[in-house]
């Protein structure tokens, strides 16, 4: 197209190659999960937003995998946390009360304050909504971002308060940025909106979030939330057929070393940018789907390993995934995302990297590999 700029495209690093599809031994990833887990801790994680929310989900999720009881260092971290003082004023707080919604033994003040971030949606001027009832990120703007850091919240808040309605809202939420955000031919989604527009830039970590939050969504109403999601068949079955589709687009557009460009069909000018917690992201979504959609392609499942071997290849020894790129607001054309910033480890990048190593171990125990 006339006036594409291919300058930091052309400039783009050469991609590492994938781990070893024979050394993702179960030792292996115990391994590579200690290692991530020191370097997540050693970054420190000084906030109640967003990027701790998806880190702290990646600690519990990882512990569940190896079969050990709820992370000590989370419960003391949401136990100082509340101590303090919650302050929420924007949707990406609610991500950190997904894993006080998931803390086994609920104590009355744990109770109050998910109550609290749980009725924080429907307080007057708080958060702002499209016209049918999509959260925005920011007014007159949809984010894919939002169904992760605030639908995963309500899902887990319902079965935390034994109340069906947060659950209901979840599914909401993923419709409604699905008919906003998910193109209807590719199933791929974009980043988001701009003032009722979608700007169709089809950003790999909206896709990571999307499909995560789909996952999460289906195994809770399969699982935990199994008697909360009475009335809500179709709205199920219309999550899973998203799912998939989406699912199996990106499966199709899956480089040879398994990480994405920044935007997930390689346009021209981010072309070869590698993006590695998408890859992490989608590769965990994709291990993780065959539980809750039998009837998905073998192929989407080979994806997924071989999205979490050329995710997991840029762990570096100090546990931070490298070529994470930094918070990223919406751009308005393709090559806004070649010029954010990946040269430093970031919370939301360990956090995906914790969940591909948790969905990996799961799939190796369920006699999954590679």
């Amino acid at each position: 197209m006339a006036g594409e700029d291919l300058t930091n495209a052309r400039l783009a690093a050469p991609p590492r190659a994938p781990l070893p599809a024979d050394g993702l031994t179960r030792d292996a990833l115990l391994a590579l999960g200690d290692r991530v887990t020191a370097g997540t801790w050693g970054m420190g994680l000084p906030d109640w937003f967003w990027g701790e929310g998806v880190c702290l989900l990646g600690l519990v999720r990882l512990a569940e995998a190896r079969g050990e009881r709820f992370p000590p260092p989370v419960l003391q971290w949401l136990a100082g946390q509340v101590a303090r003082g919650i302050r929420v004023d924007h949707v990406n707080h609610l991500a950190p009360g997904t894993a006080l919604a998931m803390v086994p033994v609920q104590s009355a003040e744990a109770q109050r304050v998910l109550k609290t971030l749980v009725t924080w949606l429907d307080r007057p001027g708080a958060v702002t909504r499209d016209r049918a009832g999509a959260l925005e990120h920011w007014p007159g703007g949809v984010w894919a971002d939002t169904v992760f850091m605030a639908g995963v919240f309500l899902g887990r808040a319902a079965v935390a308060l034994g109340d069906p309605e947060p659950l209901r809202a979840f599914a909401e939420q993923l419709l409604r940025h699905a008919d906003v955000l998910r193109d209807p031919v590719t199933g791929l989604y974009a980043h988001g909106s701009h003032r009722g527009e979608v700007i169709r830039c089809y950003w790999g970590r909206a896709n990571a979030w999307a499909a995560l939050a789909a996952v999460e969504f289906l195994e809770l109403v399969a699982g935990p939330a199994a008697e909360l999601a009475e009335g809500l068949d179709a709205e199920v079955d219309r999550v899973r057929r998203n799912l998939a589709a989406q699912l199996i687009a990106l499966a199709r557009r899956q480089p040879g070393h398994g990480v994405w460009s920044v935007l997930v069909d390689d346009h021209p000018e981010v072309a070869g940018l590698v993006e590695t917690s998408a890859a992490a992201g989608i590769g965990a979504a994709m291990l993780r789907a065959g539980a809750v959609l039998p009837s998905l392609p073998v192929g989407v499942a080979e994806a997924g390993w071989l999205a979490v071997r050329g995710a997991l290849a840029y762990v570096e020894p100090d546990g931070t995934l490298a070529r994470t790129s930094a918070g990223t607001v919406l751009q308005l054309v393709p090559f806004g995302y070649s010029v954010i910033r990946d040269d430093r480890p970031q919370l939301w990048g360990q956090g995906l990297a914790l969940h591909a190593i948790a969905a990996a171990l799961r799939a190796a125990d369920r006699g999954e590999h590679p």
